[in-house]
């Protein structure tokens, strides 16, 4: 049986990296085999893509570079990581996927939903996530939490960005959550640690409860069929 695909989103500071480690514990008690990983990056390929694209070193190339860089991260990560952990059968969580690029390349000056579509295709194929988790925050809070997380270290590509623009892109994942609610869960991360992450087990364990009933329900029409 394929395993689950569930992928974090959300704005800087949002607390996707606490989440996930919360989560992978809850399902790993619960029998589960888990996969953790992240884009951009996660693979070796992607991930030497990801120092070039979070450096801000493809930023002069204008956002088609980087967006089809993302994409090619991300076909890396698919074929060598995501896909053939879930034929397996694990759990993969996943740290962003392409609802990031819709958000955050997707907001950007002079990118076509066409051109976005069609590298998402390419990258992905049938490779998309059951269920995904939109942590919600207001931008200023997030960013404060970014660099409160930071200290010292150097600003990202995407962190040093006007609060406008952030404000934009947790628009963009609100949109997203909206047009696929049966995909799309979004959870007020503005919370207790402990509260948010209640609230992901919960949305979690209902929606694999879910596949798995309607995985139970085929099979068992198969076999009403076969003995018919």
């Amino acid at each position: 049986m394929r395993g689950f695909f569930i992928t974090f989103e959300g704005g800087e500071g949002a607390g996707k990296s606490t989440q996930i480690r919360l989560l992978e514990q809850h399902l790993q008690e619960k029998g589960h085999a888990v996969l953790v990983t992240r884009e951009p990056g996660g693979s070796p390929g992607a991930e030497a893509v990801r120092h070039v694209l979070l450096s801000g070193a493809a930023e002069p190339c204008g956002p088609e570079m980087e967006v089809v860089l993302f994409a090619a991260a991300r076909l890396d990560h698919v074929e060598q990581v995501i896909r053939p952990a879930l034929e397996q059968g694990a759990v993969v969580l996943c740290d962003r996927f392409y609802d990031s690029t819709r958000a955050y390349q997707g907001t950007a000056k002079g990118l076509t939903k066409t051109l976005l579509s069609a590298l998402e295709r390419a990258a992905v194929s049938d490779t998309t996530p059951d269920l995904t988790i939109i942590l919600d925050i207001d931008a200023e809070v997030g960013l404060q939490r970014a660099s409160d997380r930071r200290g010292e270290g150097s600003v990202d590509r995407f962190e040093k960005d006007a609060i406008a623009v952030h404000q934009k892109r947790r628009e963009a994942f609100l949109a997203i959550a909206a047009a696929e609610p049966e995909r799309c869960v979004v959870i007020k991360a503005d919370r207790k640690v402990d509260v948010v992450a209640a609230a992901i087990m919960k949305a979690v364990d209902s929606a694999m409860k879910k596949r798995k009933g309607g995985s139970a329900k085929r099979e068992g029409s198969g076999r009403e069929k076969s003995n018919a």
